[in-house]
C-alpha cells in the first residue's frame, strides 16, 4: 500500500495545470497516489486530467463548492496515512516524494510535515518563500505566546487521521491553512525539513495576489482566534470584527509586500524596467519591511511569524471581547523574532 496520496485540488488551473501534474508523474520515487478534484472549473483542464494514463492517478469532478470543503473531501476520501499538498499551478522539484518519505520515516508520530518553497514563474525561480523554521516545541511555544506560523501550504504533508482529529479545514476566507496550523501545533508536533519541496507559482490572477487586503485582514482574523482560544474567550464572527481588525493591519507593510510581489512578476517576464520601478515602490512603502526581507534570503537567525503583535489585540478588548475585564498581556517568545503578515 502506498504511504502517500498527492492531494490536488484544481479550479481553473490552465495553463499551468500540466506542468504542475508533470512534475507530480517525474518523480524520482514513483510509489504514490494522487486525488485530483475539479472544483467545477469552466476551462478545459479536466478534460486534460482525464486524458492521462496514469494508474496512480484518480480525478473526481464536483460542482463548485470551493477550496475548503475540496481539502477536506480530500482528507475524507484518501486511503494513504499521508496527504501530500500540491496547488494546480504549483511545481514540485523532482525528489519531493523522496525527500517527504524520507522526513516520515524521521518523524511518523507527527501530525504535519512541512518544508521550503522558492517563488516560481515562467521556468524562473526569484527569491524564497518567508517560513517559520523552527522545531516542534519552539513552533508551540510561538503558538501559544499568540503569533501565527508562517508555512507555505504546498509544501505541506498531512497526517490524515491527525488532521481529521482537528476537525480539518475551516472557514471559506482563503487562510484555511493558518488555522489548522495553529491548531495542530497546539496539539501535535509539526516537523520542519529545509529542503526546497515545491517551487510556489507567483501568479497575478491568484487570490493573494488580487486579494491582498482582504487576506491579510482574514489572517489577523485566524490570529483573534487563536487569542481567543488561548484566554478561553468567546470570539465573534469576523464580520463583526472586521472594521477593528482592519485597523489592525501594517498598511505601509502591505505596500510593500504588494509591490515586491509585483516586481518579481515582472522580473520572471524580463520586464526588468518595470520590475525596477516595483522594488523602488516597495523601498518607499517600508525600507525596514523591504530590507528584513532582503536579509530573510541570507537565512538570518531571526524566526519569520505570521500576524501582528497581540497587545494590538489587548488594547481593543473591549470592541473584539465585549463585556470582558481588561485582559492581561500574553507572554512573548524569548527568541528574536520578525514578525511577517
Amino acid at each position: 500500500m502506498s504511504l502517500i496520496t498527492v492531494g490536488l485540488p484544481v479550479y481553473n488551473a490552465l495553463p499551468f495545470l500540466e506542468e504542475s501534474v508533470e512534475s507530480l508523474l517525474r518523480q524520482t520515487d514513483g510509489d504514490f497516489k494522487i486525488l485530483a478534484i475539479d472544483d467545477g472549473s469552466t476551462d478545459s483542464g479536466l478534460k486534460y486530467l482525464r486524458s492521462i494514463k496514469d494508474a496512480r492517478l484518480q480525478v473526481v469532478a464536483q460542482p463548485n463548492r470551493g477550496l475548503t470543503f475540496t481539502l477536506n473531501r480530500m482528507l475524507r476520501e484518501v486511503d494513504t496515512p499521508w496527504l501530500m499538498r500540491h496547488d494546480a499551478d504549483d511545481v514540485a522539484v523532482p525528489d519531493r516524494v523522496a525527500i517527504t518519505k524520507r522526513a516520515i520515516a524521521q518523524f511518523p508520530d507527527a501530525g504535519m510535515l512541512y518544508s521550503e518553497a522558492r517563488y516560481y514563474q515562467n521556468g524562473r525561480s526569484v527569491g524564497t518563500f518567508r517560513t517559520t523554521r523552527a522545531k516542534p516545541a519552539k513552533l508551540r511555544e510561538i503558538t501559544e505566546s499568540g503569533y501565527l506560523l508562517a508555512i507555505c501550504h504546498p509544501t505541506v504533508t498531512l497526517n490524515v487521521q491527525k488532521a481529521v482529529a482537528l476537525g480539518g479545514y475551516r472557514f471559506d476566507l482563503h487562510v484555511e491553512d493558518v488555522d489548522l496550523w495553529w491548531r495542530m501545533a497546539l496539539h501535535y508536533d509539526i516537523n520542519y525539513h529545509p529542503e526546497v519541496t515545491t517551487y510556489f507559482r507567483h501568479n497575478a490572477a491568484s487570490v493573494s495576489a488580487a486579494h491582498l487586503e482582504y487576506q491579510s485582514v482574514n489572517t489577523l482574523y485566524i490570529q483573534y482566534l487563536l487569542l481567543s482560544h488561548l484566554h478561553s474567550w468567546s470570539p465573534q464572527g469576523c464580520e463583526s470584527v472586521r472594521e477593528p481588525l482592519n485597523r489592525n493591519l501594517d498598511r505601509p507593510r502591505l505596500a510593500c509586500r504588494d509591490a515586491m510581489r509585483r516586481a518579481n512578476i515582472c522580473y520572471s517576464q524580463k520586464e526588468y524596467i518595470a520590475a525596477c520601478r516595483h522594488l523602488a515602490k516597495a523601498i518607499r512603502a517600508s525600507p525596514m519591511y523591504f530590507a528584513s526581507r532582503v536579509f530573510y534570503e541570507t537565512r538570518a537567525a531571526e524566526i519569520a511569524l505570521n500576524g501582528e503583535d497581540p497587545e494590538r489585540f489587548l488594547r481593543q478588548h473591549d470592541v473584539l471581547w465585549p463585556n470582558l475585564d481588561k485582559p492581561s498581556t500574553p507572554s512573548q517568545p524569548e527568541s528574536k523574532m520578525v514578525t511577517v503578515l
